[in-house]
């Protein structure tokens, strides 16, 4: 090996090595965040659990409460939430630390595409964790405590509630999602924004059914999913062509320019 071919593999390993540096404090870091947020999490985290339980509680008949089926559920379900919740409010920060790591890879125009598709991607799914909250937790537990037959009491255990409502949580987040998803299959060119608009019945169909999948076998709680994905769907579309409209009229400046 020539000494050219040494010092090229020795740059290369160096490369690496630091990469690899940077990735372990990037992340070192993002625990950390999570940690620190965790703490206050912890040490509220029975006030935390009551928050969470409130659109259920507020609607359970009088004289009936939730339950624990484990000993160990008074103390696990409150923590294990106290854990999620730091990781989602620490998010931005952690998102941050992998923005800057892999930032310094990107060209200019990627970055500046980047940038407003992270942020909104975090408000978006911010605003779906929210919306599931206030808006279709009370009326879906309205609902549903409404339903059970006569001589049955609603009595739910706390850690299947728990469960219940972080699956809810992340559904509607990642369903908030759809206007990102559209942009990208637009952006990067794998889907037509004439094959979407073309498609929407067959869209719908698909909404409805992811909806009846991650929401409770009724038509209210399905309905609360699917008609928000629908609409941002369009929102999504919408931006898609603005987007394209953009880019077109950026590449059509750039060759007068260079013409």
């Amino acid at each position: 090996m020539s000494g050219a071919d040494q010092e090229r593999e020795s740059l290369a390993e160096g490369s690496l090595i630091s990469h690899l540096i940077e990735l372990r404090d990037r992340l070192l870091r993002a625990l950390i965040a999570v940690f620190v947020v965790f703490i206050p999490c912890a040490l509220y985290s029975d006030e935390l659990f009551t928050l969470v339980a409130t659109p259920l509680i507020e609607k359970m008949p009088q004289g009936t409460s939730m339950i624990a089926t484990s000993i160990v559920a008074p103390f696990m379900a409150p923590l294990k939430l106290a854990l999620l919740a730091a990781l989602f409010l620490a998010m931005p920060y952690v998102l941050y630390q992998a923005w800057a790591f892999v930032a310094p890879g990107l060209y200019k125009h990627e970055k500046r595409f980047a940038v407003p598709l992270v942020v909104s991607s975090i408000v978006l799914f911010y605003t779906g964790v929210a919306f599931a909250y206030f808006v279709v937790f009370p009326l879906m537990f309205a609902f549903l405590t409404s339903a059970a037959p006569t001589g049955v009491q609603v009595m739910t255990d706390m850690s299947n509630y728990l469960d219940f409502v972080l699956l809810l949580f992340f559904a509607f987040g990642i369903a908030f999602e759809i206007p990102i998803a559209t942009v990208l299959l637009a952006a990067t060119g794998l889907v037509k924004i004439e094959t979407m608009t073309s498609n929407r019945g067959y869209v719908v169909l698909g909404i409805f059914i992811v909806a009846a999948f991650l929401t409770p076998p009724d038509a209210l709680s399905q309905s609360f999913m699917a008609v928000p994905m629908y609409i941002l769907y369009e929102g999504g579309i919408v931006m898609a062509r603005l987007l394209l409209k953009n880019r077109l009229a950026r590449q059509r400046a750039e060759q007068e320019a260079n013409g």
